[in-house]
């Protein structure tokens, strides 16, 4: 799989990763979490390592942590979660408990999710940066009417990372947040990638265009996030799902050529006229 460098320490991430909102909620049936540890393990053994959880997610830090020490995964995993909720005591006492339940003692990322509380979760999770408890941070949101704040923010420098929502249906990270991101050599994550299932609604029965074998893309799901990927300043994307079957599929867009400028432009007039 291709990789990009994360720009504040040239550490490289593979481009597609995998979210965990809704999907990794299950309890303790045994089935459930055999498809999950499959997904996981199929990941990896694809070049793949960026997990994104949050304590929002209902049990999916802790099923990410128990499949991942089962497999004995956690050393080929890039693991992210978040903090959400108001006040520095109950911000620590929240990222303590996703340490436990995700089996860490360090933290690849910790964001602050849909900047609750920003200011002060910012100041813990420096401290902890420092402190080596967390090799880097981030802020998250999934809606575009929180970008001029994460511009904002952005602009800082105080961040290693930034997750947004960004896909062929809502494109107004284009305008100039993604733009921002490059300038403050800000690595970004980008959720939402197919607009909830809203884009695969739209191209339901319709055919791919023969020309997108010129960029390696056999599949809509592929053609949808290698469309993402053809943006310079993404750094990685993190479609969620709980079948193998889509993480095979959502991988191999990380994999040969990505469209340039001119392709994607191409691919948005196809898409909007399908």
């Amino acid at each position: 799989m291709s990789t990009r460098p994360i720009p504040r320490s040239g550490e490289r991430l593979p481009v597609v990763g995998l979210g965990t909102w809704q999907t990794f909620d299950v309890g303790p049936n045994a089935a459930e979490r055999a498809e999950l540890s499959d997904v996981l393990r199929a990941l990896v053994a694809r070049g793949g390592k960026v997990v994104d959880s949050s304590p929002m997610y209902g049990e999916a830090e802790r099923v990410v942590g128990d499949l991942a020490s089962e497999a004995a995964l956690h050393d080929q995993l890039f693991l992210a979660t978040k903090v959400w909720t108001r006040g520095r005591e109950a911000g620590i006492q929240e990222m303590e408990q996703s340490f436990r339940v995700m089996r860490v003692k360090r933290m690849d990322l910790m964001q602050i999710h849909n900047l609750l509380d920003v200011d002060t979760h910012t100041q813990t999770l420096r401290d902890w940066k420092a402190a080596g408890r967390v090799r880097y941070i981030g802020i998250t949101h999934y809606h575009s009417g929180s970008y001029r704040e994460l511009e904002r923010l952005v602009k800082t420098k105080r961040y290693d990372f930034v997750q947004f929502n960004f896909s062929m249906a809502e494109r107004e990270a284009e305008n100039t947040l993604l733009a921002v991101c490059a300038d403050s050599g800000t690595a970004v994550i980008i959720n939402r990638p197919f607009a909830g299932a809203d884009l695969f609604r739209h191209v339901k029965g319709k055919p791919l265009p023969a020309w997108a074998a010129d960029f390696d893309c056999a599949t809509w799901g592929q053609f949808l996030l290698k469309w993402i990927l053809g943006h310079p300043a993404v750094t990685c994307v993190i479609p969620a799902t709980r079948r193998r079957a889509h993480l095979e599929d959502n991988v191999q867009a990380g994999m040969g050529r990505l469209p340039d400028a001119g392709t994607r432009r191409r691919m948005l007039e196809y898409l909007q006229q399908a």
